[in-house]
């Protein structure tokens, strides 16, 4: 389906009969001719980033677990299986997961820190668009006295 149809579809002709068709509006407010609903439908806060940030920070840290536990079951056990065909295997399979665990905890922490500061980010624009709307938002009609 072409980006044009797609959008009618979405945004454009009512796709069911009786329904009108899709609206959109900016910062909770109608839009100038009419055609929103008026209804905050847009809206970024810092709540689910930081929450996701939380959650790869909590990961982050299970993994260097993992990392330091990894280790320590590994610890002597090329000398205990000198001689052994698996010896190599038991040496090559540490690595490859060290390295893998090692890779996921860098990446949960950068996540971490990223998500953060993408909640940070958005709930400051979310607050300052608030404040410009306000302040260009005109006065409400004073009702001249009897």
């Amino acid at each position: 389906m072409a980006l044009n149809a797609k959008w009618d579809e979405l945004f454009g002709e009512a796709t069911h009969p009786g329904q009108p068709p899709a609206s959109m509006n900016l910062a909770g407010l109608p839009s100038p001719d009419g055609g929103g609903s008026g209804d905050p439908n847009l809206k970024a806060d810092e709540g689910p980033w930081h929450k996701a940030g939380n959650t790869a920070g909590e990961l982050r840290t299970s993994t260097a677990t993992s990392l330091t536990d990894l280790d320590s079951a590994n610890e002597g056990v090329t000398g205990a299986t000198a001689g052994f065909d698996s010896s190599a295997a038991l040496t090559e399979i540490f690595g490859t997961w060290k390295t893998r665990l090692t890779a996921v905890r860098d990446e949960c922490g950068r996540l971490e820190s990223a998500l953060k500061s993408a909640g940070r980010d958005f709930g400051e624009r979310e607050a300052d668009t608030q404040r410009k709307i306000a302040a260009e938002s005109p006065a409400p009609a004073q009702k001249k006295g009897n």
